[in-house]
């Protein structure tokens, strides 16, 4: 490995470790400097250090929050077998999971998710959801290359977004209820792509929805700067 690789590598090791310490500050101090140096100390690295880790601040910690919680959905998702479900079925499995890793780090995210919300941080709201429901197509086995890629996952950033917000709020027995409006909302897609569909064969184009669906997972899809 190169000297450039070497340090990159070190930089993304160093990033996930004071993410991980800094987590358990973030229910007490938010997506704060605060939390990131508790973090620091916890793990006895220089502060100064741990602020350049993260040179943007807590837009940067949530960012790396985000980051993590993919690379961690993807892990469950690729130990198991998705081939015998039904595509409904491993797009839900990969909502659940990437809750689920979240699981304890709940007002970690019901913060990351007011952080986000804030229109300053729009292009990064916009960029990460649409990269984490890139991960949930590849990972559950779509190769589509077609219109279908941009719908799918634009119709997907839905579900993600008002499942977890369903999820935030949920107190039932392993989060049951909130598996029970994940199916709903998937429900939900299928009967707008069906229409879609039906659509197109009356020869009446794209509908204006789906246009703006396009547009916001190519926004999404752009790297950033």
């Amino acid at each position: 490995m190169s000297g450039a690789g070497t340090e990159q590598s070190a930089g993304a090791t160093l990033r996930e470790r004071l993410l991980r310490a800094s987590l358990a500050h973030v229910a007490f101090d938010g997506w704060s400097e605060t939390a990131l140096e508790a973090g620091a100390r916890d793990l006895g690295v220089d502060p100064a250090a741990a602020r350049g880790a993260f040179a943007r601040g807590s837009i940067d910690l949530v960012i790396a929050f985000s980051e993590w919680a993919d690379r961690e959905m993807e892990a469950v998702l690729a130990a198991r077998d998705l081939g015998a479900l039904k595509v409904r079925e491993r797009i839900a499995a990969a909502v659940r999971a990437r809750l689920e890793v979240c699981a304890e780090h709940r007002e970690a995210v019901r913060l990351a998710i007011s952080l986000l919300a804030l229109p300053v941080h729009a292009p990064d709201a916009t960029r990460y959801l649409y990269r984490t429901v890139d991960a949930m197509w590849h990972a559950v086995g779509d190769r589509s290359t077609d219109l279908n890629f941009y719908t799918k996952r634009a119709l997907l950033a839905g579900v993600q977004l008002s499942t977890t917000l369903y999820w935030l709020q949920d107190n039932s027995e392993d989060a049951e209820a909130s598996w029970e409006f994940l199916d709903r909302r998937i429900g939900d897609v299928l009967k707008i792509q069906t229409v879609r569909g039906r659509l197109e064969k009356l020869g009446v184009g794209q509908p204006s929805l789906l246009r703006l669906l396009r547009q916001f997972a190519e926004k999404g899809r752009r790297p950033a700067a």
